[in-house]
């Protein structure tokens, strides 16, 4: 269905015309009317060009897929947006891209649903009265207004060269929008440039600074390294670079597996995380002893550092095993240090890497893709404003109302801008406080460019025409810089030309757009000198407990809050929705007398708000975490007045902060999705040391079922667990293919939610039984399916390629195939989740999947609409289905390759060989129902023989 702006199809009623009378006409441009605005949806107004690999694009009904980018605090990630009949429905990863290599993570999977976001901001707005503030009110206006306005206002600026000018941006990787900013600020040079992000730690960078004398960003090469050392670091979640890191690391633990060489991995951080959840070894501690152990271990290689506090226990024990296993991998060592941690532990962590001999093998370094030394900070710009010396401020998609530190006061400063202009996707916190509200063009809509956290050049090219009266970032910056150029796509274009002559350069227009990434263009490794080593130990914190901030792994800063697929998202470790929580160790919540569910205030800094607490197991102790992204007040309907807002607490300085935490006497109610974190003794999750085979000779238990064979094809899924991170891609990944509703918080917490695959989180998996594990968990479609036998009229069966299917209109309701289901992975329709009335949400769905009504058994299918493409596509070209033809949305994401699909009749198969693996067994497989969908053991981690 089309957006407001697409143009209506013309009706041509002809007076008089035999056969038309009034009624039908009437018929007849009600018809045109609805198709205008819900069935079709308009092009982009200049040419895009499809992937480059995609053969069976021009089949009839197939998607095509454009490459383009999600482009995410700042650097890209490569995406295909996969289209039917011009509207976007599902994002899969480039391939060819560095920073996704064909998989994707949660929030791309997400993007797609942000497009057609209805509460996306679609019109100009200008305060009423000129006076802006949280409660004014707004009215609709116009591009050409505003133009108009900047046009009376740049004069004045001009003749004050700039004085008082000054725009805040997030972090920018964009060749074409750093030059336009440049170009401003010729234009007025006494203006000022900020940069603000969230939730990007300036530890890192200062860190960089204090080592080399430079601002550089590391690199890890996780492929390369036999033994990781990851110190309040994730680097399976933290970064642009997240999805890479895991596929590396994925790739390195397969060589491992084969050649008896697993890499090692060692992890102390305060909150459980994807990389320490896969660690060997895992330690739970506060910032300033995760400092503490780095200072220690650091001292073996330089005497003279200063001494602190030697370790005890676990600690002492932990600490002798890495610094063994990093002694034995020398060159082949990696030692991450993540945010929370100061500049000083970042800078100690690079002289380490660099003494062990990594840089150059296990880590680059690189110049920063977002470096901007030019550019001010926020604490500047907020200083400014309370001096009263800005003039006119633009603010181009950064809300600072919400997410700056609750120490800056910018919701509250924003009023001291004489004029200020706010452009972003969403009318949200930081616009309700401006004079002008400015609405942007989302990244699948727009022209533009960015790079990859490598440096690898990215061209975003729009599968769609704008959905509402937005600009694009560009082009809003050509308007205020003055260029004479407004079109997004020839700004990019004139940006990369550089002076090649026309045919050069639209061959390389066109196979850059194709491929979606500028190839050769990565940043190469900086040569760097001797690093410098800090000169003072890390003292112990003020207060008895400090608080630790970490972007929400659902709705990251903020930005995602309105979607619904994201706050749905079971988070890995606590599988809690639609809320964040202060998460505290057992210890520390023992000794302050609290427990899961209690509401608390939070003191920091003369600032407090009300939390719930979520006691984790596995968190440290004298430490709170807070995740940041929830709280908004203005995110729209779906994420306003979800949780609280961290960034209230968050000093302007950075840090961990001293917290006071004080019981209010009231619970608050959590909707989670799994509340048994244990296998009750059961082998659900299996786990063998390097070498070994799992027990064989499994006998199937007699059964009453009848044989069947299948002997065209036979679909069958393995998922490695030794792969999966628990990174929950594939869930939203099967969500956006399958029309999958969300269905709020009431009804999660009464067990109602309906994702297809879920992600299961158990904490006594491996040998000792402590070890953290991830089992995803679709429909089993088992040989000798128990739901079938039951189904009183025949809705759940077996098709002739071993496939359960679900027969919706079939279905009456009766849940008995859930009843008899041992795997719970069967969903019930209690209400109408779907929202069926709101007509961009309708543009997004999959036409090649039924939208299901209330009433009905929902599950997977193995993605049955894509068996049906290919066996199309087989029929139309006469080619016979290839293993790797048919890949299902859960498999086509993950970071890791954990998830493996194909044809059992097929013996050289992928999934044919892995079924063969001494590592492959079947979930509950003493039931005999004998499932397609099976599981490839855990390799636990080889035991220290002097540990």
């Amino acid at each position: 269905m089309p957006p407001p702006s697409a143009q209506p199809s013309p009706v041509h009623v002809v007076r008089g015309q035999p056969g038309v009378n009034r009624r039908q006409a009437l018929s007849l441009l009600a018809a045109s009317v609805a198709l205008a605005n819900g069935a079709c949806s308009a092009p982009p107004n200049a040419r895009i060009y499809p992937f480059v690999h995609m053969p069976e694009a021009q089949a009839v009904g197939m998607p095509i897929h454009y490459a383009s980018a999600c482009v995410r605090d700042g650097c890209a990630q490569g995406v295909l947006i996969g289209t039917v009949e011009g509207r976007p429905i599902k994002i899969e990863g480039n391939p060819l891209h560095p920073s996704s290599l064909g998989a994707t993570d949660v929030f791309a999977q997400a993007s797609v649903l942000q497009l057609w976001d209805p509460d996306r901001s679609a019109t100009v707005r200008q305060a009423l009265g000129g006076v802006p503030g949280a409660t004014a009110a707004q009215a609709a206006s116009s591009w050409a207004a505003f133009d108009t306005a900047w046009r009376q206002r740049a004069p004045a600026l001009e003749a004050d060269r700039g004085r008082g000018l000054h725009l805040l941006t997030g972090p920018l990787s964009s060749p074409t929008q750093r030059a336009l900013i440049e170009q401003l600020l010729r234009r007025f040079p006494l203006a000022r440039w900020h940069v603000h992000d969230p939730v990007r730690d300036t530890a890192a960078r200062d860190g960089t600074r204090a080592a080399f004398g430079r601002e550089l960003a590391p690199l890890p090469r996780l492929e390369r390294a036999r033994c990781v050392l990851a110190l309040a670091a994730d680097p399976f979640s933290d970064g642009p670079g997240a999805v890479r890191h895991a596929m590396d690391w994925s790739a390195a633990r397969e060589r491992g597996r084969a050649d008896g060489r697993l890499p090692r991995l060692f992890a102390a951080e305060v909150s459980p995380g994807l990389f320490g959840a896969r660690a060997d070894e895992r330690l739970a501690l506060p910032p300033h002893r995760i400092e503490a152990l780095l200072w220690r271990l650091a001292r073996h290689w330089w005497a003279g550092l200063p001494p602190v506090p030697p370790a005890q226990g676990a600690e002492a024990a932990f600490e002798a095993r890495v610094l063994r296993a990093l002694q034995e991998a020398g060159p082949d060592a990696l030692v991450l240090a993540g945010p929370n941690l100061s500049a000083d532990a970042h800078a100690l962590a690079l002289a380490l890497n660099q003494r062990l001999g990594t840089l150059g093998r296990t880590l680059d370094l690189i110049e920063p893709p977002d470096a901007a030394p030019q550019a001010g900070t926020l604490a500047e710009l907020a200083q400014a404003l309370r001096d009263g010396a800005v003039d006119t401020l633009v603010m181009l998609d950064s809300n600072p109302a919400y997410d700056a530190p609750g120490e800056l006061g910018m919701a509250q400063a924003l009023a001291r801008a004489r004029l200020s202009v706010h452009a972003g996707l969403y009318a949200d916190e930081t616009a309700l406080r401006c004079h002008w509200h400015l609405p942007l063009s989302h990244d699948y809509e727009s022209w533009g460019d960015a790079l990859a956290h490598d440096g690898s050049a990215t061209l975003l090219q729009p599968a769609i025409a704008p959905l509402y009266d937005s600009r694009s970032a560009i082009e809003l910056l050509a308007l205020l810089a003055g260029d004479e150029q407004r079109q997004g796509q020839a700004l990019v274009r004139r940006q990369w030309r550089r002076g090649a002559d026309e045919a050069a350069f639209e061959s390389f227009w066109s196979e850059a757009l194709r491929r979606g990434v500028v190839p050769d263009s990565a940043f190469a490794p900086v040569a760097v000198p001797l690093a410098r080593l800090p000169e003072h130990a890390p003292a112990a914190p003020a207060g008895a407990l400090v608080g630790v901030f970490a972007p929400d792994a659902s709705v990251h800063d903020g930005r995602f809050a309105n979607l619904g697929w994201l706050q749905e998202l079971p988070r890995p470790f606590s599988k809690l929705t639609w809320d964040n929580a202060l998460l505290l160790g057992p210890g520390t919540a023992a000794r302050l007398g609290l427990a899961t569910g209690e509401l608390v205030r939070v003191e920091a800094g003369g600032r407090s708000l009300d939390a719930p607490v979520w006691v984790s197991a596995r968190h440290a102790e004298d430490a709170a975490t807070l995740p940041l992204g929830c709280g908004r007040s203005q995110a729209g309907r779906v994420g306003s007045g979800v949780g609280f807002d961290a960034y209230a607490l968050r000093p302007a300085q950075g840090g961990p902060p001293a917290l006071n935490l004080r019981p209010l006497g009231r619970r608050h109610e959590f909707a989670v999705t799994q509340h048994e974190l244990g296998q009750a003794g059961r082998e659900i999750v299996r786990s063998v040391r390097p070498g070994e085979r799992l027990r064989s000779g499994e006998e199937r238990p007699p059964s009453l079922y009848p044989e069947v064979s299948y002997p065209q094809h036979a679909w069958a899924m393995v998922i490695d667990l030794d792969a999966c991170i628990g990174c929950n891609a594939c869930t939203v990944a099967c969500q956006a293919e399958n029309n999958i509703p969300v269905v709020g918080k009431e009804q999660v917490a009464r067990g109602r939610e309906m994702h297809w695959i879920r992600v299961d989180r158990y904490d006594d998996a491996g040998p000792q039984g402590r070890d953290t594990a991830f089992q995803p968990l679709p429909c089993m479609h088992c040989e000798k399916a128990p739901c079938e036998l039951v189904c009183p009229v025949g809705a759940t069966v077996h098709d002739s390629e071993g496939v359960n299917v679900q027969v919706y209109n079939r279905c009456i309701g009766t849940r008995f195939c859930s009843n008899n289901c041992p795997y719970k992975v069967r969903r019930f329709n209690f209400l109408q989740f779907t929202d069926a009335t709101t007509e961009t949400l309708q543009a997004q769905r999959n036409p090649d999947v039924t939208v299901r009504q209330r009433g009905v058994m929902e599950k997977c299918s193995y993605c049955l609409q894509r068996i049906s493409r290919a066996r199309h596509h087989a029929e139309a070209t006469g080619a016979p289905i290839r293993d790797g033809d048919v890949v299902t949305a859960c498999q086509a994401v993950c970071p890791t390759r954990a998830i493996h699909f194909g044809d059992l009749n097929d013996e050289g198969s992928d999934v044919a060989r892995l079924k063969a693996s001494p590592r492959h067994y079947a979930l509950l497989g003493e039931l005999g129902t004998q499932p397609r969908t099976t599981y490839l053991a855990r390799v636990a981690a080889p035991s220290d023989p002097t540990g």
